[in-house]
């Protein structure tokens, strides 16, 4: 008895519930409407983000090289004057910027291809509002109709309600799966370059293979070359 009296209430309970998503079921939609849109406009806000930074490194790398070259101008020009102290100063400052300039083009690379992955999502998400906005248009029309045939006594049942909301709740999980999975590789590339870099630099200090980075000694000799074939 007791079995039977608690079935009949969890199919009495399912069965309000069922009535009362099929009731509000285009006020629901509206809503997951206005929670997909927001996460849309928050996905815009980020590519914008990425897209200035991306600029921004873009500068930086294009000033690096400018100062390079007129140091490089004005060294050489220094080693022909017999000053090889200030092209020994020159040559230190401008390893600083060849190591600035790397950076640079390594962090404008990064931004470009994260840039790639917003801008596929934005547009695919587009896409998908842009198709739930037309299915949303056409189930106010069929509630409209239905209402209007029975009188506004009997709800409109419609099926596009139902799909509908699954369709965006699994537009929003997916969307957090790709951000969380671009977060986790980002942070383990980032980990393991860094530590290689760092065992690089190491034995190249040793003296085991070519260094990591642009060294003050070699940029002076590369100068003495460059100032000692203008003066033939």
């Amino acid at each position: 008895m007791f079995k039977t009296i608690v079935t009949l209430m969890r199919g009495r309970a399912f069965d309000a519930e069922q009535r009362l998503k099929d009731v509000n079921a285009l006020p629901l939609l509206d809503q997951q409407m206005r929670d997909a849109a927001a996460s849309a406009e928050r996905l815009r806000r980020a590519l914008a983000i990425a897209t200035a930074q991306e600029r921004q490194e873009a500068r930086r790398l294009e000033a690096s090289r400018s100062e390079i070259a007129e140091l490089e101008a004005r060294a050489l020009a220094a080693l022909t004057g017999g000053r090889e102290d200030l092209a020994e100063k020159a040559a230190q400052a401008i390893a600083d910027l060849e190591a600035d300039a790397a950076a640079a083009a390594k962090a404008q690379a990064l931004f470009a291809a994260e840039i790639a992955k917003l801008d596929a999502l934005a547009k695919r998400q587009s896409a998908r509002l842009a198709e739930l906005e037309r299915g949303r248009r056409i189930a106010r029309a069929s509630q409209a109709a239905c209402n209007a045939r029975r009188g506004g006594i009997e709800p409109a049942f419609c099926c596009e309600n139902t799909l509908a909301d699954a369709e965006a709740t699994l537009a929003r999980l997916r969307e957090r799966q790709i951000e969380a999975e671009a977060a986790e590789e980002a942070f383990a590339s980032f980990g393991a370059e860094e530590a290689s870099e760092s065992a690089a630099e190491t034995l190249a200090r040793e003296g085991f293979g070519p260094a990591k980075r642009p060294r003050a000694a070699d940029i002076l000799a590369r100068l003495k070359e460059k100032a000692a074939s203008s003066e033939q």
